[in-house]
């Protein structure tokens, strides 16, 4: 069972998500710790691949109140812990299809975080509004199913 920590609802909203994966973070100890109190935000985050490795960037961590001098940047770029080959299958799609590597969640697998990204297209305006439109249909027809 997996505790979900933190998650990124605005990608659903603003992307199409092609495909899903999960990746470790590399993070200290007092990173840990204020993601463990729930001290984590992922709007407006990205990931992007340099020289074969993956980085989660905007991923704010807020410093942990009793980690003083322990403490690291906010915004610091997280590495993310994936295989070579599974990094240079995403940086294929990135590269020559126009995807974007989206962090999606922030979760605890036994005693470990990790981090589900997705393989994302960007939604045009009139998506983001067939999507709203879907979603307000289905409510309407669930509160009539419940009503009769």
């Amino acid at each position: 069972m997996n505790k979900i920590l933190a998650q990124n609802r605005a990608a659903n909203h603003n992307y199409f998500i092609e495909d899903r994966y999960e990746a470790g973070i590399e993070l200290f100890g007092t990173e840990v710790k204020s993601i463990r109190a729930g001290n984590l935000n992922l709007k407006d985050s990205y990931c992007r691949i340099t020289k074969d490795e993956l980085y989660a960037e905007n991923v704010h961590i807020s410093p942990y109140e009793k980690g003083n001098i322990f403490n690291r940047d906010p915004l610091r770029p997280k590495r993310l812990l994936m295989h070579k080959k599974e990094i240079r299958k995403l940086q294929a799609a990135v590269t020559r299809e126009g995807y974007t590597i989206v962090p999606l969640s922030v979760y605890l697998k036994k005693a470990l975080v990790k981090m589900e990204i997705g393989l994302c297209k960007g939604k045009k305006l009139y998506d983001k509004r067939d999507s709203i439109a879907k979603k307000d249909s289905e409510r309407r027809i669930q509160r009539r199913m419940k009503q009769s």
